[in-house]
C-alpha cells in the first residue's frame, strides 16, 4: 500500500473508528457510578415482578380525562407533617415534625446527608447531595445528557410522579382535601430530580411522558401504585402505554 492510500484509509476509517469508541464509552459510562461522585440514592429502583405491576395496570379503571376546571395546588395541600399515613416508614419516625418533602430529600439523598429532627435543616457533606435518575435528552441531540448531581437542596425539585394536575383530571376533582393530602404527600408519589428533567415532564400523564433514564420502570411501578391506591382513572392511551411499557421493562429485565 502507498502512502497516498494509506492517507485515504486513515482519513476515512479513523472517524468511523472513533465514533464506535465514543458510543460505547458513552453506553459505559451512562450505565456505572462516577468516581467522582456517589452513586443514585434509595427508592431508585423497582422492588415488584412485571407480573405484579401487570395486575395492577389492569385494575386500573377507564374514563375519559376530565378538565382543569377548579384545579389548583392548594387544593392538594403540601407540604404536611411526616405523618406515619405518608408510608416513610419506621425509619424515618424520628422526623415526625420535619415536612414529607425535608423526609423525602433525606431518603432520596447520596452519601453524606443529614436531616436535624427537631429544626428539619439538612446538613450536606462533601460527599453528600443527589443524583437525578429521571434523565434528560438533549433537545439539540436528541440524546440523554448526563444525569445531573446536585449538592444544594435548593437546587433539587420535589417531584411528584403522578403529576397533581393529573391527579385532579384522573379523579381527585371529586375527591376529599384528606385523600388529595394523601396523593401530594405519599413516600411512593415523591422523588427528588433534576429541575430540567421536571420541567421537560410537566402534568402530562405517562401516555406522553416516561423517563428516560435509569428511573423508567421503577416511575412505572410507583406511578401505577399511586393510581391505584388512590382509586385514580386512566384513558384508553395512557392504558395502553403504561401495558406497553411495563412489557418493555419485562423484556430488559428490569423487574426483579
Amino acid at each position: 500500500m502507498n502512502s497516498r492510500t494509506l492517507r485515504r484509509v486513515l482519513a476515512v476509517g479513523t472517524p468511523i473508528v472513533l465514533a464506535v469508541i465514543a458510543t460505547a464509552a458513552f453506553t459505559y459510562f451512562d450505565k456505572q457510578p462516577s468516581s467522582s461522585t456517589p452513586g443514585p440514592g434509595p427508592a431508585k429502583t423497582a422492588t415488584v415482578s412485571g407480573k405484579d405491576v401487570g395486575d395492577l395496570v389492569g385494575q386500573l379503571a377507564e374514563a375519559p380525562e376530565a378538565s382543569m376546571n377548579g384545579y389548583s395546588r392548594e387544593k392538594f395541600p403540601h407540604w404536611d407533617t411526616n405523618k406515619p399515613e405518608h408510608g416513610f416508614g419506621t425509619e424515618f419516625a424520628q422526623y415526625s415534625r420535619c415536612t414529607s418533602r425535608d423526609v423525602m430529600m433525606l431518603r432520596d439523598a447520596t452519601g453524606s446527608v443529614t436531616l436535624d429532627p427537631k429544626t428539619c435543616e439538612l446538613t450536606i457533606g462533601k460527599d453528600g447531595g443527589w443524583r437525578d435518575q429521571y434523565g434528560f435528552l438533549d433537545p439539540k441531540t436528541g440524546k440523554l445528557k448526563p444525569y445531573k448531581w446536585m449538592t444544594d437542596p435548593a437546587t433539587v425539585d420535589a417531584e411528584h410522579i403522578v403529576p397533581l394536575a393529573e391527579a385532579w383530571r384522573s379523579g381527585a376533582d371529586k375527591r376529599d382535601e384528606d385523600t388529595r393530602r394523601g396523593i401530594a404527600n405519599d413516600a411512593i408519589n415523591l422523588v427528588a430530580s433534576d429541575p430540567s428533567a421536571n420541567r421537560s415532564k410537566g402534568d402530562q400523564d405517562a401516555a406522553n411522558y416516561l423517563p428516560p433514564g435509569n428511573f423508567r420502570c421503577a416511575y412505572l411501578e410507583r406511578y401505577v401504585k399511586i393510581k391505584v391506591k388512590y382509586g385514580l382513572t386512566v384513558d384508553p392511551a395512557e392504558h395502553t402505554a403504561l401495558r406497553t411499557a411495563v412489557d418493555d421493562c419485562v423484556k430488559r429485565g428490569d423487574f426483579k
